[in-house]
């Protein structure tokens, strides 16, 4: 069973399901870090990336958190915001992060609620999942900073908040990175099946909707989260040791709860939290991107991974690439050609 190529295909779908035509980008800096090529070319696959050390953890209270995060370059310099995705973590962006404070960027990498070191601030809250969540969680750190403004990058989870900062609070995003593109859940189209090769793609999500699934998780949860890296990035040689120390984690006291509760939550069959009601209706609705973007496509992305179908979605300067070669975990697996992106977007 291809289940890799079918997981692809139904992203790219499920994602947007447009048709759209493709806006011309120049890729003249994409040299800058020594990487060859157009953007579109054939990329290396990291090996390990487990060797690059991170900074000191921070910790800060941010509304509904105490948020653990890397505060990395100088304190003055223009802020980048790196958000990561499940199962992945903060070193996803181990070497992306000196190759933008060398540049002058101040670099945020905040974990996730349910990840690392992050912690609710209550017990009594809510362990949500839901995607208005994770972005209000961003605007929380943001406003506990001191921060008014960032360029926003992400992959997976991370991307979704990414889009969602950007089109929700786009005098707080200076500008845009997303891999896989736009990323918004809509959950009426969500209850639309697929076709079966697709559905196949999907597996996880099915088995989390159960309580065997909770379990499954919580008990194998490092090695269920090795093989979706496997999954997603076929590629991709990383080491235990690379994997070992992001795995670190999923030991977060929260974090099955709220991996249980944002597929639950996508698939409608977990309420989400009534006060993110009114964020949610203006995301039901598809909002346009207008901050300067650039989307990344890689193999993960399948059939989609030009961006046609949901380049429309940016209504603002806008660019696409296509990395070869290069699975799900774009900012870990091609760091160089990630940081490149963020120094490019920051000049459209």
């Amino acid at each position: 069973m291809n289940m890799n190529k079918s997981r692809r295909q139904f992203i790219g779908t499920a994602a947007l399901g447009l048709v759209s035509t493709q806006l011309p980008f120049s890729n003249s800096a994409f040299e800058s870090f020594g990487a060859s090529g157009d953007g579109a070319g054939l990329m290396t696959p990291v090996k390990s990336g487990g060797t690059t050390p991170i900074g000191v953890i921070k910790q800060i209270n941010a509304g509904e958190l105490n948020v653990g995060y890397l505060d990395e370059g100088p304190a003055t310099g223009p802020v980048v915001l790196l958000l990561h995705g499940w199962p992945y973590d903060i070193h996803s962006y181990a070497d992306v992060i000196p190759l933008l404070t060398a540049k002058g960027y101040r670099v945020i990498v905040p974990y996730l609620r349910g990840y690392g070191t992050t912690r609710f601030l209550s017990p009594d809250t809510f362990r949500n999942g839901q995607q208005s969540a994770f972005a209000t969680d961003s605007i929380a750190l943001m406003d506990a900073l001191s921060i008014p403004k960032a360029i926003v990058a992400g992959f997976d989870w991370g991307a979704r908040g990414a889009n969602i900062l950007a089109a929700l609070w786009p005098d707080r995003c200076k500008a845009m990175v997303s891999v896989s593109g736009y990323l918004v859940v809509n959950l009426i189209a969500n209850k639309q099946p697929l076709p079966p090769k697709a559905e196949l793609g999907w597996w996880y999500q099915y088995y989390f909707a159960t309580e065997r699934g909770q379990l499954g998780y919580d008990k194998n949860r490092r090695e269920f989260n090795k093989l979706i890296w496997k999954i997603a990035s076929p590629r991709w040689e990383f080491d235990d040791a690379t994997f070992d120390r992001s795995a670190e984690a999923f030991d977060n006291p929260d974090h099955v709860a709220i991996v249980i509760h944002n597929y639950r939550w996508r698939l409608s069959v977990a309420a989400g939290d009534p006060k993110l009601d009114g964020l949610e209706a203006k995301l039901a609705a598809g909002p346009s991107i207008g901050v300067p973007s650039i989307t990344i496509g890689s193999d993960f992305d399948g059939a989609n991974v030009d961006g046609k179908a949901y380049a429309q979605r940016f209504t603002g300067k806008y660019g696409h690439r296509v990395f070869n070669g290069i699975g799900h975990n774009v900012p870990q697996e091609a760091p160089k050609e990630f940081a490149q992106a963020i120094l490019d977007v920051d000049r459209l």
